[in-house]
């Protein structure tokens, strides 16, 4: 810690203890911690604020024990689909309590690098209590004030909880208690179809829950229809139920025994289960921040932040969730970096929005970045050319049995790639070089003379790039070309 930032905790029945620093981060998520280390790295004095739990919902609550649970599951599914290679295997063994062992094991493998101890190493004052604006320039917490120069609002955000009769006297989970089950739901019932609805219908059907989703509109309404078809397939050949276009009217009910009323097309029906699980959105973590004393305007989805990042307060930046746009881990990060710029280094840095992925972490995954095919015909209208390859033409998913699934590329007739869409196995792994493509303006036939490992499945979109030029290459006219050409000998 710079010698300049050192100070002594107050004692109690004492005054606040001031502290005057360069950067103070309120929230140690992972944009918070991102900004919080490369500015500390960079010879800035920073402090810290953290009520909850270093690393915040994604470490805790979110991208890490979702997708050890998932792992979980899909072991129980290879185990089952073994057969398909000659390998037979009995019906696998759930020992649930051994699952949430797993998942908490990962957290605490990952935990040290957000640990406080790590943070304070580095020379980060945190602090584990509360923020609040006292001021445009002073927060308090902790029995702390501290006045800095560039203040950053990384609070992250909580699921929503929709007003539904009863709900709040009936006992539901949310992705912040879920991962605390150390016995197997029976029954689960999930209010909300979009990504995490999905994820953890998967996981927990695969480890032998019986699951309900119950979606007011269309699963994973904001994907490619096709693609959210294969996930809508898949989950019901797993056997979950899928409940779409139904309201969810009315909870009740107790531990071990959960009653919904549902309203869909016009009829009200009651379906019952073991457990709820609340995933229909998030609400970016505002609450007691005291926006209103800094001179900080909010929206309905979050802090209002300018390009920049920078909020009506020129000396307080908000990124992650806390900003209301996409609630993505990745994007929190990247704030982070847009902000370092912008706060320390004084660079007119902007947040470019264009090429952020998305992954749904089902099998098979579903990926996105850049427009959809109907928000690309919307904008370019003529212009816009689709291209699509199947993973059933792929070899290498053939060897896998895993053929299920294919990418949509959308080009403009230029060349210019403006989004992808990518539903089977690996699907977040193979959207990379697609968001690459669209931030650094990659033509299509870059991706289409690249030389592509086989047999891998990044095959499939080569194969898809190159099928841009198959109407060119192939015509009556190249022919004419060919021939002409060969009666020179």
């Amino acid at each position: 810690m710079p010698k300049d930032m050192k100070t002594d905790a107050p004692s109690q029945g004492t005054e606040e203890k001031l502290i005057e620093t360069d950067i103070c981060v309120i929230g140690g998520g992972s944009g918070g911690l991102s900004v919080a280390a490369g500015a500390v790295q960079m010879g800035a004095r920073v402090v810290l604020f953290e009520r909850g739990r270093m690393g915040g919902d994604c470490l805790n609550y979110g991208c890490v024990p979702s997708k050890a649970l998932l792992a979980a599951g899909h072991a129980a599914a290879a185990a089952r689909a073994a057969g398909r290679f000659g390998v037979n295997l009995p019906e696998p063994e759930i020992d649930f309590a051994r699952v949430h062992a797993h998942v908490h094991d990962v957290i605490a493998g990952i935990a040290p690098h957000d640990s406080v101890e790590r943070f304070e190493k580095l020379g980060v004052k945190v602090i584990e209590a509360a923020a609040r604006f006292a001021d445009g320039r002073t927060v308090t917490g902790g029995g702390y004030r501290v006045r800095a120069r560039r203040f950053v609002i990384a609070t992250g955000s909580s699921a929503a909880i929709p007003p539904v009769l009863g709900l709040v006297e009936t006992p539901y989970l949310t992705n912040e208690t879920i991962f605390d089950l150390t016995e197997r739901p029976a029954h689960l019932l999930i209010i909300g179809g979009g990504p995490i609805g999905c994820e953890l219908a998967e996981a927990h059907r695969n480890l032998g829950s019986e699951v309900t989703v119950i979606e007011a509109a269309t699963l994973l309404g904001n994907e490619d229809p096709e693609a959210a078809a294969l996930i809508r397939a898949h989950l019901q050949e797993i056997g979950v139920t899928l409940l779409e276009g139904a309201l969810v009217k009315e909870a009740s009910g107790k531990d071990g025994g959960i009653s919904l009323s549902i309203e869909s097309g016009g009829a009200i029906r009651y379906i019952e289960g073991s457990h709820l699980l609340v995933a229909a959105g998030r609400r970016a973590n505002l609450d007691g921040l005291g926006l209103e004393a800094a001179g900080i305007e909010t929206t309905r989805t979050g802090i209002r932040v300018d390009a920049g990042l920078k909020t009506s307060n020129w000396r307080v930046y908000a990124i992650g969730d806390a900003a209301g746009g996409l609630q993505f881990t990745h994007v929190a990060g990247y704030h982070a970096s847009v902000v370092i710029r912008n706060a320390l280094f004084r660079l007119p840095s902007k947040a470019d929005m264009s090429a952020v992925p998305r992954v749904t972490y089902t099998d098979p995954e579903l990926a996105h970045v850049g427009l959809l095919e109907a928000e690309a015909r919307d904008r370019h209208g003529e212009k816009v050319r689709v291209l699509k390859w199947t993973y059933q033409e792929n070899d290498r998913a053939r060897a896998e049995r895993a053929t299920e699934g294919f990418i949509k590329l959308i080009v403009l007739k230029n060349g210019r790639v403006i989004g992808a869409t990518i539903v089977g196995r690996n699907a977040g792994e193979l959207i990379q070089c697609w968001g690459l493509a669209i931030s650094q303006k990659i033509k299509i036939g870059a991706i289409a003379s690249s030389i592509v490992a086989y047999p891998t499945l990044a095959e499939v979109g080569k194969r898809a790039a190159g099928s841009f030029f198959t109407e060119t290459l192939f015509s009556p006219r190249m022919r004419k070309i060919v021939r002409f050409l060969a009666s020179f000998g």
